[in-house]
């Protein structure tokens, strides 16, 4: 059903119930005036013929005709409009308008009553008639006005009038309310087209001033930017899916390869002398190492590419920063990790990406920081300055060659000698951009060593608006901050 027929038919039955509940009011009200206007003047009437109605009782009770006679002429003579009716133990004696002696009265009226008697209605009042030699009761009686044909004729005019109100009322209203809603059917008829699946046209909307139709426009709009949102992350899902497994494909390729030659060396030669056995497990080991890590990044970098806002909260670097030294010297006892990480210095991001930007830093550090001795010294620093937080990893190891600084962060690339993923750095890379932040590899302190330099804003902010690291490879100058989207 239409909004507007809804209407038309709420006002075509309410109106008639208004109008009805007024008449009623207004009646009900005008017979109370009139019933107060006649009960006034039934107790004037009633106060000037008690004095006669008591001459009257006297004459009679003495025996005198003449005298009764003359008192009751004046007696209806004072009564004038009202009928009058007066009781004695012994006599009645009525005059003027009033029911029919037949009509029985209340035994006292000391208020005025109605009394119905052949389809009409009076007013009656009662006086008590007391006297050392006389004594009965004095009735006075008008007309009910309040229930005259005038007043009927009113009701009857009430009745008609709410009946014609329905329809009346009714059309109008449907008039009214086609009207009112034809922004609303014009919104409906520019939203019916809309399908965000084929197209990418969207709703638009200018203001009608009418309230709730350019709240409804404003929902719609918010529901499709929310439709869109969540279709373009799923489409980066989709897309980390696919080079989640493009990329394991790719560089999982040549470590199996390895481990089937060994493992078919293993099986075609059982009695492979001890030494070259050793080294055919040593080499699985180390390839099954080298498998295991990589997945571990590759779901990092996932991981990273489909955080949300949501998960950004007020983080303490100082915190995160010593639990991944606690972990680094438990991996490897041997090294020497110093913290100068004072408490206080907070990002608003993402936890689990600090400690992994982190961990990879640490682990870079321990995998490359040699020095000549064959010792591992790496120190941690977090500290603030002004409205960033400056994260450094120095080492000790033979650095980073200028050349090299730029393609370090890049996926899969590797050392010489290096025995990981290749991802490890990228990572630090991807968190980096997603905390809107910088991140520079120069000569460590002196002139040894690599120094790894994080600088992210402590404020809040906006995440990147796209962030495919997995499906494509880290940015080209890792010396500017990240606030840009990368191609």
């Amino acid at each position: 059903m239409r909004l507007s027929t809804r209407i038309a038919l709420a006002v075509g039955c309410t109106v008639p119930l208004l109008v009805a509940a007024s008449g009623w009011l207004l009646l009900h009200l005008v017979a109370r005036d009139l019933h107060r206007v006649e009960d006034d003047h039934l107790r004037r009437r009633a106060a000037a013929v008690a004095p006669d109605a008591r001459a009257l009782l006297r004459a009679t009770r003495n025996g005198r005709p003449k005298a009764a006679d003359t008192r009751e002429r004046h007696l209806f003579s004072s009564a004038l409009d009202v009928g009058v009716r007066v009781l004695a133990p012994d006599a009645t004696f009525s005059g003027g308008p009033q029911p029919d002696p037949s009509v029985r009265l209340p035994d006292q009226a000391s208020r005025p009553v109605t009394v119905r008697a052949g389809g009409r209605s009076w007013r009656a009042l009662s006086r008590p008639l007391k006297g050392p030699d006389a004594s009965g009761t004095l009735w006075v009686f008008s007309p009910d006005t309040a229930d005259r044909a005038q007043l009927r004729a009113v009701r009857r005019r009430v009745v008609l009038t709410a009946l014609f109100a329905a329809p009346l009322s009714g059309l109008l209203a449907w008039g009214l309310a086609g009207g009112a809603s034809a922004p609303l059917r014009r919104l409906t008829r520019r939203t019916a087209g809309l399908d965000p699946r084929t197209s990418a046209a969207r709703l638009e909307h200018r203001p009608t001033g009418v309230t709730e139709v350019d709240e409804l426009a404003a929902t719609v709009r918010t529901v499709l930017a929310r439709y869109d949102e969540q279709a373009a992350r799923t489409a980066e899902a989709l897309d980390t899916a696919r080079s989640f497994s493009s990329a394991a494909a790719h560089e999982l390729r040549t470590p199996l390869m390895s481990m089937g030659t060994n493992l078919d060396i293993l099986a075609c030669h059982p009695g492979l002398p001890e030494p070259d056995r050793t080294e055919v497990l040593t080499d699985l080991r180390r390839e099954h190492a080298r498998l295991l890590g990589l997945l571990v990044m590759l779901r990092e970098l996932g991981r990273g590419d489909l955080v949300e806002a949501e998960a950004l909260r007020a983080v303490d670097v100082s915190e995160v920063a010593d639990a991944a030294v606690a972990e680094a010297r438990r991996r490897a006892p041997d090294a020497e990790i110093t913290l100068d990480a004072p408490p206080g210095p907070a990002v608003h991001g993402w936890e689990p990406g600090l400690r992994l930007l982190l961990d990879n830093l640490l682990g870079n550090a321990l995998a490359h920081g040699r020095d000549a001795d064959g010792r591992i010294r790496v120190a941690v620093g977090v500290h603030g300055a002004g409205d960033q937080v400056v994260i450094t990893v120095d080492d000790r190891g033979p650095g980073v060659p200028p050349e090299a600084r730029e393609r370090v962060f890049e996926r899969f690339q590797r050392g010489p000698d290096s025995a990981g993923s290749g991802l490890g750095l990228t990572l630090v890379a991807q968190q980096t951009a997603l905390h809107r932040g910088s991140v520079t590899v120069t000569d460590g302190p002196g002139g040894t060593g690599a120094r790894f330099e994080v600088r992210l804003p402590s404020g809040g902010g906006e995440l990147p608006g796209r962030r495919d690291w997995l499906i494509g490879t880290a940015g080209t100058n890792r010396s500017q901050s990240f606030p840009k989207d990368r191609p």
